[in-house]
């Protein structure tokens, strides 16, 4: 179905679209162009193929196998790019539903592809225009989204190891339509479009419609709303950005911590603001505010000996000792016996909770040993006792790791490294008593690996 029309049809030309990125494109390594066969995408890759010779383009289309015509679409691809002389690069994807919605999975498929085809400074090119920034900055805002999902569609950003870019992103879908016709094009029209169950294809067709009968110029003040709403978000970053800077923010194993002491000074709206960005200056998603309120509410209000924690799929936030945590937690490692390690220099060892152990020949520290392989590995059962090295006595294991301060979330984790019956080390904390490398000996240094982030 043709979008709605609007009082301007601007004339599209490759010189037009890509004015801002000629240069880019003409010295890059490599050109991808996502084609999915549909009317955006093959305006694209016909676009770009009147700025760039087409042997520096791989056309890349993704097989979801979702539709009873996807092998049709590849086809159909496939005689386009014949008919461009461009490469095509065609992939089947496994699409696997995650509760987020099944075209949030496809998604989240293609870009692994994506991200697997691009090379270092690569140029990924996608189709998306105007009507669909309009579109999602909609659907955002229906879903009560901030800032920064209201700023919409990023025209370009990095991805892999080179970076997306959208150059028909401020171009209506009647430009891109008039393009075709006088191409005299043919493209494949996606069934699923025409269901308006999918949110996006009701707005499509039932609300946009509406809006540009009312409001003709609707395209243009939706794309100032979201360049507001993107410097909106900018500024409120930097100020998360700036709090954090004065909350003691330390490299943990794992992840970071801040001081809780100042982070209480802040007022709430700030707090609120930095638990929102915090994650996001390590690479990972922002925190929505369900988890925000979580953590004001539930994680550090609770008391000191509770160990609380808050989990997202993909870290966990914890709090121990004045101090709130970002962690990249995997479960507890279950070990049924001993394992024996059989280490060469330099050689690392995963263990069943991801993190990882080394071994390096020193002199004058470390554990004294001859030969690494002696060493059996266990986690804690619990009534162990030790006697750090420089100790006059032993203790419970239980009370050392209190004491040497290690967060409760890594004490059943700890490798305890044993010879024969004997405790001799614990993880690269400490080694025991008479254990210990003499000034002239040779030695073994024990690197416990967990910061995975």
């Amino acid at each position: 179905m043709s979008g709605p029309a609007v009082k301007t049809k601007p004339e599209l030309s490759a010189a037009a679209v890509f004015a801002r990125w000629q240069e880019q494109l003409q010295s890059a390594p490599q050109i991808l162009v996502g084609l999915s066969g549909g009317l955006d995408s093959s305006v694209l890759l016909s676009l770009v193929c009147d700025l760039v010779d087409a042997e520096k383009i791989t056309a890349v289309h993704i097989n979801h196998g979702l539709s009873p015509n996807a092998d049709q679409w590849q086809q159909q691809s496939a005689e386009f790019c014949r008919s461009l002389g461009v490469r095509l690069h065609s992939e089947s994807v496994t699409v696997l539903e995650t509760g987020r919605g099944l075209e949030s999975a496809a998604r989240d498929a293609r870009y692994r592809v994506f991200e697997k085809l691009l090379v270092e400074e690569g140029i990924l090119l996608l189709g998306h225009h105007a009507d669909d920034q309009v579109e999602t900055v909609l659907y955002r805002l229906l879903r009560g989204s901030g800032p920064k999902g209201l700023a919409g569609i990023p025209i370009t950003r990095p991805l892999g190891r080179g970076k997306l870019l959208r150059p028909l992103l401020d171009w209506p879908k009647v430009a891109v339509e008039n393009w075709a016709t006088k191409k005299q094009l043919s493209w494949i029209e996606d069934e699923s479009n025409q269901q308006e169950q999918f949110d996006r294809n009701y707005l499509r067709r039932q609300v946009v419609p509406a809006l540009a009968e009312r409001w003709p110029d609707y395209i243009q003040g939706i794309r100032r709303s979201a360049r507001h709403s993107a410097e909106a978000d900018q500024l409120a970053e930097s100020v998360a950005r700036a709090d954090l800077g004065q909350l003691d923010v330390r490299s943990e194993r794992a992840g970071w911590s801040l001081s809780l002491t100042g982070f209480n000074q802040l007022e709430a709206l700030r707090q609120r603001n930095l638990l929102h960005y915090w994650p996001t200056f390590y690479g990972l998603a922002a925190l929505g505010q369900n988890l925000v309120d979580e953590i004001l509410n539930s994680l550090i209000s609770a008391r000191e000996d509770s160990e609380p924690r808050v989990v997202r799929a993909d870290i966990q936030l914890c709090r121990y000792r004045d101090r709130l945590y970002v962690l990249n937690l995997s479960g507890r490692p279950k070990v049924e016996d001993d394992v024996c390690l059989f280490w060469h220099s330099g050689e690392l060892l995963v263990l069943p909770d991801g993190t990882r152990l080394n071994a390096q020949p020193v002199r004058g520290e470390g554990l004294r040993i001859d030969d690494v392989s002696q060493l059996t590995l266990r986690f804690r059962q619990g009534g162990e006792r030790c006697q750090p090295a420089g100790r006059d006595r032993s203790n419970s294991l239980k009370k050392l790791l209190q004491e040497y301060g290690l967060e409760p979330w890594w004490r059943e984790r700890i490798p305890l490294f044993y010879i024969e019956e004997q405790l001799v080390a614990v993880g690269d904390l400490w080694v025991c008593q008479g254990w210990q490398c003499g000034a002239d000996e040779e030695g073994l240094k024990i690197t416990w690996q967990t910061n995975s982030l």
